[in-house]
């Protein structure tokens, strides 16, 4: 297998393809999602925060628009060179592996919007824990912010289109290997493009057994961006933290 194959998302989320088909998500939602995580964790102004796999930045543009000190880091050249234009004298932007720990410690270690599961090698996943936990101050807290695979797989829309600026996107859907698939099929300019995203499908048992062999403690569990209990069967989300 190619290292291309293996890391999809180094070549899907660094296209401008990958950018216009998720345009219109919800920023709104984001907002409210970080309105009430940071009230919740009571994230003072000197305190700050690192966000893993941030992407072009909108968390991290928001939370230093609340008054943070922010840093975001992405393994998208294009993604960081995009968000380096927000940069401030407290909003930093860097290109970055996120299996691989980060050279400086934070207060908070936020991965948000299911960035995690991504890695074909099931070391990566344990790697990124123990990255995040290196990066924490002494009672630093980390938030995983994933989807919540039952509730997704039960729901999954197995085939749709999506036209956004003419572009048609031929979307499938499918659970194989533990894994859930997304089939993003188009063509431009006469050409025909294919990409999978591929996330594990992994459980709150599983993120458990991450924590407890990176030493870390969970602390409390969410099951939406409104904060609210976490439902195996009905909640969107799976929001971890811990420390």
């Amino acid at each position: 297998m190619s290292n291309e194959t293996v890391k999809w998302y180094a070549s899907w989320f660094d296209t401008p393809y990958y950018h216009q088909l998720y345009k219109n998500r919800d920023y709104t939602e984001a907002k409210r999602f970080m309105d009430n995580l940071t009230q919740h964790l009571s994230i003072q102004e000197s305190e700050t925060i690192l966000d893993l796999a941030c992407g072009k930045g909108r968390h991290s543009i928001y939370l230093n628009s609340l008054g943070y000190k922010v840093t975001g880091i992405d393994l998208s050249k294009n993604s960081i060179d995009y968000a380096k234009t927000f940069e401030n004298e407290d909003l930093k932007f860097e290109v970055h592996d996120m299996t691989l720990p980060y050279t400086n410690k934070f207060d908070f270690v936020f991965n948000l919007f299911t960035s995690f599961g991504y890695f074909e090698n099931e070391e990566d996943n344990l790697n990124t824990i123990k990255g995040i936990k290196s990066n924490l101050k002494p009672n630093g807290i980390g938030v995983i912010d994933f989807l919540n695979a039952d509730f997704i797989i039960d729901q999954l829309v197995p085939e749709e289109i999506k036209i956004v600026d003419g572009l048609e996107f031929h979307i499938k859907r499918f659970v194989k290997n533990g894994f859930i698939h997304k089939q993003i099929d188009f063509s431009d300019n006469g050409q025909a493009f294919s990409f999978t995203e591929k996330v594990k499908a992994i459980s709150l048992e599983e993120f458990q057994q991450y924590f407890e062999a990176a030493g870390l403690t969970l602390l409390e569990i969410y099951g939406d961006y409104n904060l609210s209990k976490y439902s195996k069967s009905t909640s969107p989300r799976l929001i971890l933290i811990f420390q």
